[in-house]
């Protein structure tokens, strides 16, 4: 492989020539800039990413942190960060943090070495600390999905609290009489701000009880032990609210082995829209976030940060839409 020594020699130039004909960074007469252009066609030499990097403090590639990447979730959102970052001209590094501090903080050290020009955060363990670590560095981020709201970076996220009260009163338009939520780990902001959401909408009403709420940790195992441990304590649910679409299809199973029938005795409504939903029987009612176009819309504000086209922080919200599906439709559901 050609090295930038090798164009300086065959161009007759210096390699700091050179240097400034690649990164376009001070003057080179006319005549010299194609003697340097022929050398580097002739030797078919490729500039190095990350030395042009240092040079010109950019190196064309963005991190993207995710929390699991075995949950449909994420894989799709996933999808927009990169399908946006290549019509930029950047390529994106993908890390899966598995929600482990140590773990994402090690990829954060790791990145900051590589000299890439951003970082996405899907997370849920970032703290002050790392925030600060990053700024100080100049590390543009923007913090996808499960962040709060704060004026200190970008964040792109969904409506959760309204997601969850447009599930509740679809469940009560269906004719649900006891609803119950099953909820995920409430150090998620996500989980947290569903199940407030959730509360907040049935409090009032007589047949509600703490107990209505158990945890699924997000899981489709979580969901089917929720089942179990709700019907035990309230043989009487007939609507079921869960915090995100694996708890709901684990659920929509353990019903169906305790001879159950959704939607005629249990109606169920997930959370987040993954095409999971579409393929069980009887498909999903789920609130469907915009995942796509989450992703896509935080690699743009990356590299809106890191072009300095925006130097405000952010925040953008982005609504939530009810697709109702078999799991919920009853006599009183039109198809509206």
């Amino acid at each position: 492989m050609a090295t930038i020594r090798d164009v300086a020699k065959l161009a007759g130039v210096s390699v700091a020539t050179v240097s400034r004909v690649l990164n376009k960074n001070g003057y080179v007469n006319k005549e010299t800039e194609q003697k340097v252009i022929t050398a580097i066609q002739q030797l078919q030499y490729e500039p190095n990413a990350v030395a042009r990097g240092l040079a010109g403090k950019r190196t064309g590639t963005i991190a993207l942190i995710l929390p699991d990447i075995s949950n449909p979730f994420f894989p799709e959102m996933a999808r927009g960060v990169e399908d946006v970052a290549h019509q930029l001209g950047y390529t994106v590094i993908l890390c899966n943090s598995d929600d482990h501090g140590v773990k994402e903080r090690s990829y954060i050290e790791v990145l900051k070495k590589k000299y890439i020009d951003g970082i996405i955060f899907a997370s849920n363990t970032l703290d002050e600390t790392d925030v600060e670590e990053m700024q100080k560095n100049d590390l543009p981020l923007v913090i996808l999905d499960r962040a709060p709201i704060q004026d200190t970076f970008s964040v792109v996220r969904s409506k959760n609290y309204e997601g969850a009260q447009l599930a509740v009163k679809h469940l009560l338009e269906v004719g649900c009489k006891r609803i119950a939520h099953i909820y995920g780990p409430q150090e998620f902001l996500t989980a947290k701000e569903r199940m407030t959401g959730y509360e907040d909408a049935v409090r009032h009403l007589p047949w509600y009880s703490p107990s209505l709420m158990v945890p699924g940790n997000f899981r489709i195992d979580g969901g089917m032990k929720a089942i179990e441990q709700l019907l035990s304590r309230h043989p009487d649910v007939d609507g079921i609210f869960a915090g995100n679409d694996l708890m709901a299809v684990g659920a929509l199973k353990a019903l169906y082995r305790l001879g159950k029938k959704v939607p005629e005795e249990v109606a169920i409504c997930g959370f987040d829209g993954i095409a999971l939903t579409e393929i069980t029987e009887p498909e999903i009612t789920t609130v469907a976030q915009p995942i796509y176009e989450m992703g896509s819309l935080a690699a743009k504000v990356l590299i809106e940060k890191i072009t300095a086209t925006v130097k405000a922080n952010p925040i953008h919200e982005l609504e939530v839409s009810l697709i109702r599906r078999g799991s919920t439709k009853r006599g009183r559901e039109t198809d509206e």
